[in-house]
């Protein structure tokens, strides 16, 4: 049986981990207690923070040698998603602890494969936790009270935590009966058309898995990418990199693609919805934008057109790591309007600032044997363009 990883800074949580790798053994499942302490050894842990802390890039000291406790946090991170890279017997992980120990375990957390059991116990679970989340499938329980010693209510929480990790470290979610290769997809509402017909086109063969191009969409294709769950990608919607570069609500991370250059994994991608720019209600759009033109989507989100410099700097960035893709690649560009309100008599109708972006992904293409460049002259959202994704995935899965 994988072992339950029970981990925490046993420097100041010990009786707590020791309560919750008890309570992970009563409910028949095999604890392994893991010390990310960086103050004090801890005698009774099953993998000590000195283990832990050799596997940090620069050895023990830049860890357990560092005064500094925020600087000490982030090397122990680095030094346990190391760690847990190392070993095969991870069944379930189950991490407790305040706001430092949360961003430790997390971190790790997040590096492990989708699927993979993830179950942190926080005082700040009932906050902001996306920086905590992030594209991963954990989950986080809130600790109600602190967890600053054992009573009724930590006792109740860490121990129903401690049979959730057990659980499901010995029940294993068996593979999905389906025999269909998994495919990625990026949506948003205003290429929910092209997204629509190509799931038509390809999900007889394919299980589809589409994502909202919400920043962490796109982080959270990207993760499953990594973790070898999908074997392509059909990115049709890469809105999120305007956000990165401009400044919007919904940003990619700088490693947007890296995935598919990490993994070579079959790739067709699109200029979907870069003719914007995300922000939240119109009354939160920032003072240097507010003259620009914007468009409200509903209450809580303002779109803002992307303009001809700043096409060509996204145009710039994405085609950048294109040409850093070795797998196959095919890459469309639909000169009739990239999202639903860059079309004629729309709000976004711009061809200039459309022609900027195409010109800069043009300059900056370097051929290559597993790479092509494809001029569709249609929209976006129109079925032709639509049917041109869906070829041009065949011919690079096939």
């Amino acid at each position: 049986m994988n072992k339950v990883y029970v981990v925490g800074t046993c420097d100041t949580k010990a009786e707590e981990l020791l309560y919750a790798k008890q309570a992970v053994r009563a409910a028949g499942a095999d604890p392994l207690l893991v010390d990310v302490g960086t103050q004090s050894s801890f005698e009774l842990a099953d993998i000590s923070a000195v283990e832990v802390a050799g596997h940090h890039p620069q050895g023990i000291q830049a860890v357990l040698g560092e005064n500094d406790r925020g600087t000490a946090i982030s090397a122990m991170a680095e030094a346990l998603t190391a760690f847990m890279a190392t070993r095969s017997d991870i069944g379930a992980v189950l991490g407790l602890g305040g706001s430092g120990n949360t961003a430790v375990v997390t971190a790790a957390m997040r590096s492990l494969p989708i699927g993979v059991p993830k179950l942190m116990v926080s005082t700040v679970a009932s906050g902001n936790t996306a920086p905590y989340v992030g594209p991963s499938d954990l989950a986080l329980m809130y600790s109600v009270v602190d967890i600053a010693g054992l009573n009724a209510i930590s006792r109740k929480v860490i121990g129903n935590a401690a049979h959730a990790a057990a659980g499901m470290a010995m029940n294993k979610v068996t593979d999905p009966a389906s025999d269909k290769p998994g495919l990625g997809m990026t949506m948003f509402g205003v290429t929910t058309a092209c997204v629509t017909h190509v799931r038509a086109a390809l999900e007889n063969s394919y299980e589809i898995y589409v994502f909202h191009a919400t920043g962490i969409g796109g982080q959270s294709m990207e993760k499953l990418a990594d973790s070898g769950l999908v074997s392509g990608l059909i990115d049709v919607t890469t809105t999120e990199v305007p956000d990165l570069l401009i400044g919007g609500v919904f940003p990619a991370t700088k490693d947007r693609f890296g995935a598919i250059i990490r993994t070579k994994l079959p790739y067709v991608g699109s200029v979907g919805a870069v003719d914007m720019v995300n922000f939240g209600a119109r009354d939160t759009v920032p003072t240097q934008f507010r003259d620009r033109l914007l468009h409200v989507h509903n209450a809580n989100v303002t779109l803002m057109r992307t303009t001809p410099d700043e096409n060509r700097l996204i145009g710039e960035f994405i085609v950048e790591r294109l040409n850093r893709m070795e797998g196959p690649v095919r890459f469309l560009l639909p000169l009739g309007g990239v999202s639903a309100l860059d079309a004629p008599g729309q709000a976004f109708y711009d061809p200039k600032a459309d022609a900027a972006l195409f010109a800069a992904v043009r300059a900056g293409w370097k051929p290559a044997p597993n790479r092509q460049l494809i001029e569709i002259d249609a929209h976006l959202n129109d079925p032709s363009f639509s049917s041109a994704l869906a070829d041009s995935f065949r011919d690079i899965a096939a």
